[in-house]
């Protein structure tokens, strides 16, 4: 069949624009025909070297671009934008997400807005949650980072637990350095990684605490000291303050008499 669109000239921005949005079109076409969902094709953008697996779903306001592929039973949330990346068979991408350059195993979960960069590799089942960023990090088989999280120049084991808050303090100043997080590892929520550290296998890493030192496998790591409390300290400070504060300005009144 003969398609006049294949000539036609383009001599302004606003001709750019329809052509491409013509091209997108064939692009949609062809995924639907080979058993993809698109849930609204009109606000779906997928490069022409994209491939995408049948029964997988894609809602609207999606963007999958450059060379990423995508397996197959996998569902795209919206507002997600994909860039040279590869995802596997079944995975789950959660609303507002940013994948560039990275690779999700099948069945894994990620999002949403998660940021996921520069080799950034999500083993098989693994979870990634809301405001975690991954950059050139390992996150292993059935590991989970579920909030608030940033892991940097990391290799991260199976079934490890990523805390809320976790950093990997991985920049110091001249280069970027190793965390090593080694499988069954917990690590507390609000703790900081100064890398280049390890955490041994099955290792403990007690909230809040900071790490500057190898923790050893099956050991507990923390850094805080014990709390205590001071039993009426509120009242005492406020009581203070209301004592100092007249007396300094009795004392003032008296100068200004001088």
């Amino acid at each position: 069949m003969v398609d006049p669109n294949e000539i036609r000239g383009i001599n302004s921005r606003a001709e750019l624009a329809e052509v491409s949005r013509i091209v997108r079109q064939h692009k949609n076409a062809e995924l639907m025909a080979a058993g993809v969902t698109l849930d609204d094709p009109t606000t779906t953008y997928v490069g022409p070297d994209v491939r995408v697996g049948p029964d997988t779903v894609i809602h609207p306001g999606v963007q999958l671009e450059g060379r990423t592929t995508v397996g197959e039973g996998c569902e795209i949330h919206s507002g997600v934008r994909v860039v040279n990346s590869r995802i596997g068979h079944r995975v789950t991408i959660f609303d507002h997400c940013l994948i560039t350059d990275a690779t999700i195993a099948d069945d894994a979960r990620v999002g949403p807005f998660a940021h996921l960069r520069n080799g950034a590799d999500v083993r098989a089942g693994a979870r990634v949650g809301n405001f975690v960023e991954l950059k050139n990090t390992v996150l292993g088989p059935g590991s989970k980072s579920m909030h608030l999280a940033y892991l940097g120049d990391a290799t991260i084991g199976a079934k490890v637990n990523i805390g809320a808050g976790t950093i990997t303090c991985n920049y110091d100043g001249v280069r970027k350095n190793p965390t090593t997080i080694e499988d069954g590892a917990f690590i507390g929520s609000d703790s900081q990684l100064i890398a280049p550290v390890t955490i041994g296998k099955g290792a403990y890493v007690g909230s809040g605490t900071t790490v500057r030192e190898n923790v050893p496998a099956g050991a507990l790591a923390v850094s805080a000291g014990k709390q205590r409390n001071l039993a009426g300290w509120v009242e005492k400070r406020s009581g203070k303050g209301e004592g100092r504060s007249t007396k300094e300005s009795k004392k003032g009144k008296g100068k200004r008499k001088k």
